[in-house]
């Protein structure tokens, strides 16, 4: 149940809040990047319009400029300027009629008899015109009497002096320009607004000419004091949503992915952990095993030994000896192997005291230099010079030290070099012991510290896991490091007295 519970928990914080915080931001992030988008597109649009609107004004302007120097040179012949005003209206379908006034506002001629006789001196931008003597374009709308609706342009004529002669005046056609602007952006709705912010013109609208101000946005035109007014696109929902469906799919899988390997590690390190529970489980029987029987077997063994002794005092020929000491060296082997399990049992049964740890290996030169001479090993040791003081057992010291120098001379089959060195620490010390044997292949790393696991032929598999076990009773760690034909190197860490755990 509880495993269920878990796999759930590790599921919902790995799988289900990542997503939903993950597409949170991501659509987040769409809807931000799709605005930017719409505003980017509304500037475009907005830009088209103003290119095209710069273009009409300055057309316009030109036209009327050609056409102001005619009709200063005509002069009062008015009737003259008749044909080019046709003319100049028959050739561009923008103008709802070209007109010229004279300086009271009556329409003196035109391209058409619309405002025949007319007087447009009501109008601002001819009152404008007069005052300034300067182009002016109208500020809004107006519809002429044949429903037309047209936006006015007045443009003076003037003489060498400056005095006003008369003013022409065109008439863009609205419905023209809104054709021209549907062309240009068939699907865009805008605006074109006065310096009042008054709509002029409106495309697609359909009878809203309304703007919110966070759904818009306003580009000026060059040669007026009016603007264009784009709508943003509509927010394309869809695509967002797909954007977002995709980015979760991804994410899903991928999550998935980490929940998998999660569990793939979980389940990996259980297993570990379950074997090192068996191992100790082992351990443990061992040690209960031998604790209930190591004095029933070591009595046998004591009697056994002594008879042989008295057997080997009576029978002196030669292979009576030899197998009078092949049965010495098999009870030896089984007296160690029976102390080895009686340590991995009960490891801290010894009471420690503080000794100097040099003085122990000290103890342990002679014995070493001695193996070390039968193995063709030259030895060589470094001990510093201020006291190292442990909590230790000293037998059970001597026996690591022991221990790990035997397997090292086991190493150097061919002969070597042997080495140990003590190192005072802050807090703990270190000895190191190494050696220049055959070492230890890689795969085989992992497997030196287990139970019962040996690479002798005639080897317990105990005595590295009884080394580590008398050190971790000390609060000590031993790590070992070996490259295989190069040597090994044993590194001990103890703490110093007062700084164990």
């Amino acid at each position: 149940m509880n495993s269920r519970y878990g796999n759930l928990f590790l599921y919902v914080i790995v799988v289900i809040i990542p997503t939903l915080i993950g597409s949170f931001f991501f659509y987040m992030d769409a809807v931000k990047q799709n605005d930017e988008d719409r505003l980017e597109e509304a500037k475009w649009i907005g830009s088209i319009h103003q290119r095209s609107w710069d273009q009409f004004i300055s057309e316009t302007v030109t036209t009327l400029e050609m056409l102001s120097l005619t009709a200063g040179t005509v002069n009062t012949e008015f009737e003259k300027l008749e044909p080019l005003l046709r003319q100049a209206h028959q050739m561009d379908p923008r103008y709802g009629g070209i007109y010229l006034l004279n300086t009271n506002g009556k329409v003196l001629t035109g391209s058409n008899q619309f405002l025949t006789d007319s007087y447009l001196s009501d109008k601002e931008y001819i009152k404008e015109v007069s005052r300034t003597k300067d182009i002016i374009i109208s500020n809004s709308q107006e519809t002429l009497a044949n429903g037309q609706t047209v936006i006015g342009i007045g443009k003076p004529v003037v003489n060498e002096d400056g005095e006003l002669l008369s003013i022409i005046v065109a008439h863009m056609r609205v419905d023209y320009v809104q054709n021209i602007m549907r062309l240009l952006t068939p699907d865009a709705k805008l605006s074109v607004l006065n310096s009042d912010r008054k709509t002029i013109m409106d495309i697609n609208m359909d009878g809203d000419s309304s703007f919110s101000d966070h759904n818009s946005i306003s580009i000026p035109i060059d040669r007026l004091p009016w603007s264009v007014n784009v709508e943003l696109p509509a927010r394309d929902v869809w695509e967002i949503i797909k954007g977002a469906a995709q980015f979760i799919l991804v994410m899903l899988i991928i999550s998935h992915i980490l929940f998998l390997f999660i569990k793939y590690l979980k389940l990996k390190k259980q297993a570990q952990n379950e074997k090192k529970e068996n191992e100790l489980q082992k351990l443990e029987l061992v040690g209960t095993l031998a604790a209930s029987t190591a004095h029933e077997i070591r009595n046998p063994l004591t009697g056994i030994k002594g008879l042989i002794q008295l057997l080997s005092e009576k029978y002196t020929n030669t292979q009576d000896q030899y197998y009078f000491s092949v049965i010495n060296d098999e009870i030896s082997r089984i007296n160690e192997i029976v102390s080895e399990f009686l340590i991995l049992g009960k490891p801290t049964a010894q009471k420690t005291e503080t000794l100097d740890l040099r003085n122990i290996i000290k103890d342990l030169v002679p014995l070493i230099i001695s193996e070390a001479n039968l193995h063709n090993v030259h030895f060589q040791s470094s001990l510093p010079d201020e006291p190292v003081m442990v909590n230790c057992t000293k037998d059970q010291m001597k026996q690591v030290i022991l221990n790990i120098t035997k397997n090292a001379f086991e190493s150097m089959e061919n002969g070597g070099e042997l080495t140990i060195k003590l190192n005072r620490l802050p807090t703990k010390c270190q000895l190191k012991i190494i050696d220049t044997g055959s070492g230890i292949p890689e795969s085989e790393m992992e497997k030196i510290f287990n139970p019962f696991y040996t690479s002798k032929d005639t080897g317990t598999g105990l005595g590295l896991v009884v080394c580590r076990r008398i050190l971790q009773s000390s609060g000590g760690e031993i790590f070992i490091t070996s490259k295989e034909n190069k040597g090994t190197q044993v590194d001990i860490f103890l703490p110093l007295n007062g700084n164990k755990g």
